[in-house]
Order: structure tokens, then C-alpha cells, then sequence
């Protein structure tokens, strides 16, 4: 954590949680597991699928295996 008013450092998880919670607002889990698995295929999906303009159009997995072959 940083020291008390300095917002950058939590801005990048700040962002990925108010992304989940507009992806699963709606939806209801009754059992435990059931939110589990879905929580996991989420952060699948969101490293390894989902596209970023700001990263010329390539996922973020496959972004850094890019510029390390690059590099």
C-alpha cells in the first residue's frame, strides 16, 4: 500500500475490480465454488483474450512474450 493520498499505486487493481464487478454484477452464484470458477475463467479471459489497443492490438500475455522475443 502506499502512504495515505497517493491513489497511483491502487489505480491498476482499482480498475480490474470495478471491471469484474460490471462483468458479474448480475449474476447470481449459489454455491461457492460456482463464483470460484467463474472468477478464474474471468482472469483467464482477461489476461489471455482480451484485446488492447494501447497494446497494438494483442493481448497482454501475448504483448509481453512479444517484446521479450523483441528485446
Amino acid at each position: 500500500m502506499s502512504r495515505k493520498g497517493n491513489c497511483l499505486d491502487n489505480s491498476v487493481m482499482d480498475n480490474f475490480f470495478g471491471l469484474l464487478k460490471s462483468e458479474l454484477y448480475l449474476e447470481r452464484f449459489t454455491p461457492y465454488e460456482d463464483f470460484i470458477n467463474k472468477l478464474r475463467d474471468y482472469i483467464d479471459y482477461y489476461n489471455t483474450k482480451r484485446i488492447k489497443l494501447k497494446l497494438k492490438g494483442m493481448s497482454p500475455v501475448e504483448y509481453r512474450t512479444h517484446s521479450q522475443k523483441v528485446a
